[in-house]
């Protein structure tokens, strides 16, 4: 981990475009009370093969106009060379400065992926439309992405990445703490030295962290499912367990050198700000990153 320890540390928030008024009005109230904390960033989803584009830029474009920096996820699958150059002249002219850049998900029935294939295509399209303009943050993967033929050639794929262009990452979200000291530990001895921020995921909904996790090969330990099954349908108790697991994990990441940390809220304030007051964070001072 000593790679990842002379990084200053960074803080953030991510959130999903909301589909109605009312998700609207609730994000504005999330935003608000998140930003009392003043963390670094927020962020903002893509949905599988751009189906949420104007929502995720009518989501970013507002939420930075108050004030905090907020960078936009922007995938390949299903976009055009066009239509993702369209894309990075919109941020560049209102002055974004961090983008997310991820492959994406193929939505169902999409027969063909895209111009650009790969997340590593698309970090060097922006490098060549865009050059320096925005930080570059990719996905990373310590439990490997579930999609990968080997440890190998998934760990050579994040290198691709950093080749094209990434300035740092953000992981999938895991409950295991060594396979991120692991995955640091192999990035290290590769030469890669790029922030990796771990990604982190509040325990709200047992069934849904379920779906979530079978989706993105996110491992939940046995003792873990264990005892969230035990609480059946006993929501407080499962809140209460999961703000308890994570606040100890966050602290072991943190401690041993971890970059910071990327919360993925679900558009909910207090499951990730309960762990951020258990962890003594308390209000920041903003990192320029």
């Amino acid at each position: 981990m000593q790679s990842q320890k002379q990084f200053k540390r960074r803080f953030s928030f991510e959130f999903f475009p909301p589909k109605t008024d009312q998700g609207k009005e609730k994000l504005q109230v999330v935003r608000d009370q998140l930003s009392e904390v003043n963390p670094d960033f927020f962020s903002v989803t893509f949905g599988a093969g751009g189906s949420t584009r104007d929502r995720t830029v009518d989501t970013v474009l507002s939420l930075h106009r108050q004030g905090i920096s907020t960078a936009p996820h922007l995938s390949c699958v299903g976009s055009t060379r066009e239509s993702i150059a369209e894309l990075l002249d919109l941020y560049k002219e209102h002055e974004i400065e961090r983008i997310v850049a991820l492959r994406g998900d193929m939505p169902s029935g999409m027969g063909a992926a895209g111009e650009l294939r790969y997340a590593n295509e698309l970090v060097s399209f922006i490098r060549e439309h865009s050059g320096d303009a925005f930080n570059i943050e990719v996905a990373a993967y310590p439990e490997f992405h579930p999609q990968a033929r080997s440890a190998e050639e998934d760990l050579k794929n994040f290198a691709r990445k950093v080749e094209a262009g990434a300035n740092s990452a953000i992981t999938q979200y895991f409950f295991n703490v060594d396979s991120y000291f692991y995955f640091i530990d192999r990035l290290e001895k590769m030469g890669i030295t790029i922030p990796v921020v771990p990604g982190i995921m509040p325990i709200v909904n047992f069934s849904s962290l379920t779906r979530f996790s079978e989706m993105c090969g996110a491992e939940i330990p046995r003792w873990i499912r264990k005892q969230l099954e035990a609480y059946g349908d006993d929501s407080v108790s499962i809140r209460k367990f999961g703000e308890e697991l994570l606040t100890e994990m966050c602290g072991k990441l943190l401690d041993a050198g971890a970059p910071g940390l990327h919360f993925y809220t679900l558009n909910q304030t207090e499951p990730s700000i309960s762990i951020w007051k258990n962890l003594g964070l308390g209000q920041r001072d903003k990192i320029a990153f």
